[in-house]
């Protein structure tokens, strides 16, 4: 997958990253934001990650529901970019303040149940990141969004949740609640009185009588906004079915991202919903893979059984040819050298009063050298024999990841994927985050 033209398409303005949580979606949102902004784009990206090494990497003290410049951006023709963290009650306070009356909007940020439904009800975080997402596209200052999707347990989620939430409002128990408001004066307080009298009482008893009648006040309050959430939630999709818009699913190479990402993959299509890829993070390589897993611990065996020693000479090839490099299975074998035999232990004088004592002294210096490359050699060989498992068992590690994504590909072989190595630790700063898209826009790039 060629991420560069994506991002460089003027007609591409919306990419959502979406898979699993814990497969590296935040990052890829925020590389990608950096790599366009420095390629001429203004970016926003609009990530749901509460951590605070996002903000810290681009260089931000925090990042809030508003977005912020950030700076360090070697941005060309106008480039630039932004970034914000969705605050979900927040955005779900400016939808109220913008779509009712301040009376009655006051009236819906103070009750009770409104903020517990805005805190906390299922699915309200995914449908205010679409309802954030509608609001950046609506306002036109960028000409490309990057949307990090909510972390959930089913990467279904936040397609889901605009219906979700228009369920529940069409629910027959809002309905219910709607309907005394619905039928206004005296046959209104004549079914409240008589029609709702057992409901109330019954629920009354199980939710509580104050918990029932704050979703009543809610409700009443709300009743005018509930068509226009509807409305947003259709909007949003289609904005999400748009041609303009490209899913990038992101997943690790392990059985369990990639089963999600695949019946995401499916999903996508079944919505007709516009994929680019596949992203496959923290993919192993190694500088050595000429050496099999087997080779390598069939040499970490010799090597602890004393069985390999040096051939000739080591890495300088043989007399009178040219110096080579060694092949990845001679490695073990050059860094081992012959253990050098023991020189005659010298004897006291008086037992050889022909022997000078300077030659004595000069045997047992060669006694203690003798010694200690022996114990040098030793740890040498253990040395080595533990770097050959490490290797072996690296090279397992990349069989695995090898024959999990040729799974993957057999089931969707018309998913483009981009592969990036993995690092040796964390992004902390706008550097690490150019490294990320440099590996994204490479396919990948092998790691030691």
């Amino acid at each position: 997958m060629e991420l560069d033209p994506l991002i460089d398409d003027r007609g591409t303005r919306i990419i959502v990253c979406c898979g699993a949580g814990g497969v590296g979606k935040t990052t890829t949102a925020a590389a990608l934001g950096v790599r366009a902004a420095e390629r001429g784009r203004r970016v926003v990206v609009l990530t749901i990650d509460p951590a605070r090494r996002l903000a810290q990497s681009m260089g931000i003290d925090s990042l809030d529901n508003t977005p912020r410049k950030v700076d360090g951006i070697k941005g060309s023709d106008g480039g630039e970019l932004h970034a914000m963290m969705l605050d979900m009650k927040r955005t779900f306070d400016e939808i109220v303040e913008a779509h009712a009356d301040p009376e009655r909007a006051r009236a819906i940020l103070d009750n009770p149940f409104y903020q517990s439904l805005s805190a906390g009800f299922a699915g309200t975080q995914e449908y205010m990141a679409m309802e954030k997402l509608g609001q950046l596209r609506a306002r036109d200052e960028w000409d490309l969004i990057v949307v990090d999707t909510p972390p959930s347990r089913s990467a279904l989620d936040f397609l889901d949740a605009p219906k979700r939430l228009g369920s529940f409002l069409d629910g027959k128990f809002i309905k219910l609640l709607m309907a005394p408001a619905k039928v206004g004066g005296r046959a209104g307080m004549k079914f409240l009185n008589v029609g709702m009298s057992m409901m109330t009482g019954t629920l009354g008893k199980l939710l509580g009588g104050q918990f029932l009648k704050d979703v009543q006040t809610f409700v009443a309050a709300m009743d005018t906004m509930f068509g226009g959430f509807r409305t947003r939630a259709d909007a949003t999709y289609r904005l999400l079915q748009a041609p303009g818009t490209a899913f990038l699913v992101v997943a690790t190479p392990e059985r369990d991202a990639l089963r999600e990402a695949a019946y995401f993959v499916e999903r996508l299509a079944a919505e007709e919903m516009p994929l680019a890829g596949l992203v496959l993070n923290r993919v192993h390589g190694s500088g050595a893979a000429g050496l099999s897993a087997e080779r390598a611990r069939a040499a970490a065996e010799n090597l602890d059984e004393g069985r390999m020693t040096d051939q000739g000479g080591g890495k300088t090839g043989r007399s009178g040819s040219p110096a080579t490099s060694p092949e990845p299975s001679d490695l073990a074998t050059a860094a081992v050298s012959s253990v050098p035999e023991a020189a005659p232990t010298a004897e006291p004088a008086a037992q050889h009063p022909d022997v000078d004592v300077d030659d004595i002294a000069v045997r047992d210096d060669i006694d203690v050298r003798v010694d200690t490359d022996a114990h040098a050699d030793t740890d040498v060989r253990h040395l080595t024999a533990g770097l050959l498992r490490l290797h072996a068992e690296r090279m397992r590690v990349l069989a695995r990841e090898q024959r999990t994504r040729d799974r993957f590909t057999a089931l969707h072989p018309e998913v483009a994927v981009a592969e990036v190595a993995a690092l040796p630790g964390d992004v902390h700063d706008l550097a690490g985050l150019r490294a990320i898209g440099d590996r994204l826009t490479a396919g990948r790039m092998p790691s030691a």
